[in-house]
């Protein structure tokens, strides 16, 4: 969560202008965000049959897509489009270092949201929400590793972020959800079957357009 944490102060700094006013939201407001997202897999925990180890998914940036809808003027309904291509591996394993392959993950997630009145053009929010993770376009890496499949995850997201508003209905935008993932890969029909938390972390920044 360091590295997450660290991008929301700088994310903060950089999102941060004099001179934009305040603009409220109403009920009925469709909100849209453009973002740039990076997704980071924390992998807290880990077990992998047979050789023993722990799970590694790499880290990847990609674009997202989110819309609000707001129910009052401080309850909002967000479900947001994005997906990521990671690298999977095994690490301190029985064989060593084991590269599994890569799988692509679409991750749908709707988060019911409470911002606050706006503070000096600022208006923070906080969120709790549902992910769904499917795991697809998976590629075995080979020879070691000739078939991956993963399950789909299911659980809990919180959320925090903020609108900062640039003047008519455009916004700047600052976002960081914690994912709480969980998926089991059964590797080679099943020979070795690796479970992990891969609960990721999604930092994100860009605009928001209201409608």
């Amino acid at each position: 969560m360091n590295k997450a944490l660290s991008a929301a102060l700088v994310g903060a700094v950089l999102l941060a202008a004099p001179g934009a006013r305040a603009q409220s939201f109403q009920p009925g407001d469709f909100l849209v965000h453009l973002r740039a997202i990076g997704v980071l897999p924390e992998n807290f925990s880990s077990s992998v049959s047979g050789i023993g180890g722990h799970v590694n998914a790499t880290d990847q940036a990609a674009p997202e897509v989110d819309l609000s809808y707001f129910l009052t003027n401080h309850f909002s309904v967000e479900a947001i489009a994005a997906t990521t291509r990671h690298d999977v591996s095994a690490t301190g394993t029985a064989l060593g270092k084991v590269d599994v392959g890569s799988v692509w993950v679409l991750p749908p997630t709707v988060t019911l949201q409470y911002h606050t009145a706006p503070i000096a053009g600022f208006t923070p929010y906080a969120g709790l929400g549902v992910t769904v993770a499917f795991f697809y376009d998976g590629h075995a890496a080979g020879p070691t590793v000739t078939k991956a499949g993963y399950s789909t995850g299911v659980g809990p997201t919180l959320d925090a972020g903020f609108d900062y508003h640039l003047g008519g209905n455009w916004f700047a935008n600052f976002d960081i959800k914690q994912m709480f993932i969980n998926t089991t890969a059964h590797i080679n029909n099943g020979a070795i079957v690796a479970k992990t938390s891969l609960s990721p972390t999604v930092v994100g920044a860009g605009v928001g357009y209201l409608f």
